[in-house]
């Protein structure tokens, strides 16, 4: 069990899909390219590789900030502007703020199991793609992204500094669609899937490849 901060900022502008990457640029372009937590990129070069602790999203049509751990100590950067005016697609956008939410979220294995749904999610590397198009057996490709989705778990709870001690289960239930985005220049195979799991995930986590650009976005779903 750990506790993280968890902080969301969606705000009143409106922004295509497509937008996302230049929305994260303006982002970090205001907060200073110095705050790496923002990119986690050295220089050009050089990427650290860990689990973005700050993620751009689009919520409905509003582009979001989602902030993990201590990346709502980081965000500060970007807030301590006085003018929070960005260009993006050659026009002005004032981002004002919408919707704030900031909770203290309890990440824990649990006995039971939660319904999650998640979206635009960039599962497959090379050596998974050549595996996932090897077959088309469904009951193989379950199995290869149950494993994968596993992976993406494990690999953001070492990310935040949690020890999971218990073991993780985890069944796709429905592959709802598939279909090749654009991620840095390249085509990728992104995923929306409904799963079961018994980790509690907070609404709008990001999972697996280009969270930070806004793939991979998970939210528990609720039965009334």
């Amino acid at each position: 069990m750990k506790k993280i901060r968890f902080l969301k900022v969606q705000f009143d502008a409106e922004i295509e899909g497509w937008e996302l990457p230049a929305f994260r640029g303006a982002v970090i372009q205001k907060a200073g390219e110095q705050h790496i937590t923002f990119h986690n990129h050295i220089n050009d070069q050089e990427v650290i590789y860990r689990y973005p602790v700050i993620q751009y999203k689009r919520i409905g049509r509003n582009p979001a900030l989602i902030c993990v751990d201590f990346g709502v100590d980081e965000v500060h950067h970007f807030f301590n502007n006085r003018n929070l005016d960005i260009e993006i697609s050659g026009r002005k956008l004032s981002l004002n703020v919408k919707y704030l939410q900031m909770n203290q979220f309890t990440l824990q294995v649990w006995e039971k199991s939660f319904s999650m749904r998640l979206t635009q999610w960039l599962a497959l590397n090379q050596e998974n793609y050549a595996k996932y198009r090897a077959t088309t057996d469904e009951f193989v490709h379950l199995t290869l992204l149950e494993g994968i989705l596993k992976a993406n778990i494990i690999s953001f709870a070492k990310g935040i500094g949690w020890d999971v001690d218990k073991d993780i289960r985890l069944r796709i239930d429905t592959i709802e669609k598939s279909r090749l985005v654009t991620y840095k220049e390249q085509k990728l195979m992104a995923f929306d899937v409904t799963f079961r799991t018994n980790v509690s995930l907070p609404d709008y986590l990001g999972l697996g490849k280009g969270v930070s650009h806004g793939f991979g976005t998970v939210r528990q779903v609720r039965t009334q």
